[in-house]
């Protein structure tokens, strides 16, 4: 925004850009607007009405100082500088999960970790870590932060093998996440068993039900004719079969 002290009526403004090298931007010359200069920012630039200067779309490499210079009816001047700082979009962050025993599994109701986030090739990113279905989680007061947060410290016990840690990373423009459960990794093996178990669970259920049904219909179709009533039937199919000799 270009902004002058009151009662400033303003006959005349300069827009440059001051760095890395300076140049013209945009002139307001007897009412009249003018963007046409050659410069990084061609064909970017444009001047509003009330002598504020917009550029768009904005790159990485616009960041800079830039300068307004009014002259108002009496030929007094006004200077206005501003610096502009151009943030990339966050992208997502790679969490990894280290386990913290090196030689030995760990015990079976403990899970000491490392949560380790990064946010790769990205500048001026804030790290922070918010612990799932908590209210009030401060990370370095109930755990160890380390690297400007980009490390966490997590100690689980029973009861924490669904808890789960979201890695936040922001600028000033922008923001994402990523989400794990540290157990997991601390206990493979039993993620993977209670997994295998789920699976034979859904294979073996349904197949003996079926066995079972199959039986319970095999046995009622056949027994008419089984146990002790096995000769009562075959009596009432002689007869049908037999010839008489004459």
């Amino acid at each position: 925004m270009a902004e002058c002290p009151p009662r400033f009526q303003v006959r005349e403004a300069i827009w440059r850009s001051l760095w890395p090298s300076e140049e013209l931007l945009a002139t307001f010359f007897r009412g009249s607007l003018e963007t046409l200069y050659h410069s990084r920012f061609l064909g970017r630039v444009q001047l509003h009405g009330n002598l504020s200067l917009e550029l768009g779309p904005l790159k990485t490499g616009d960041s800079g100082n830039f300068s307004v210079l009014m002259v108002n009816t009496e030929g007094q001047t006004w200077t206005q500088t501003l610096h502009l700082k151009v943030y990339d979009a966050v992208p997502k962050p790679e969490v990894q999960v280290f386990t913290a025993a090196t030689g030995e599994a760990q015990p079976v109701n403990t899970c000491q970790v490392f949560l380790s986030c990064w946010a790769p090739n990205i500048s001026d990113i804030t790290y922070s870590w918010r612990r799932e279905g908590t209210v009030h989680f401060d990370g370095e007061q109930e755990q160890n932060l380390f690297s400007s947060g980009q490390l966490l410290s997590v100690s689980l016990g029973l009861g924490d093998e669904d808890v789960a840690y979201t890695c936040i990373v922001s600028n000033p423009v922008s923001w994402d996440m990523a989400t794990v459960t540290p157990w997991e990794s601390c206990h493979p093996e039993a993620a993977s068993g209670k997994a295998f178990y789920k699976d034979v669970l859904l294979v073996v259920v349904p197949v003996s039900l079926f066995l079972i049904l199959a039986g319970l219909i095999g046995a009622w179709h056949h027994g008419p004719c089984s146990g002790k009533r096995k000769d009562a039937c075959t009596d009432r199919v002689v007869p049908e079969t037999e010839n008489p000799l004459v």
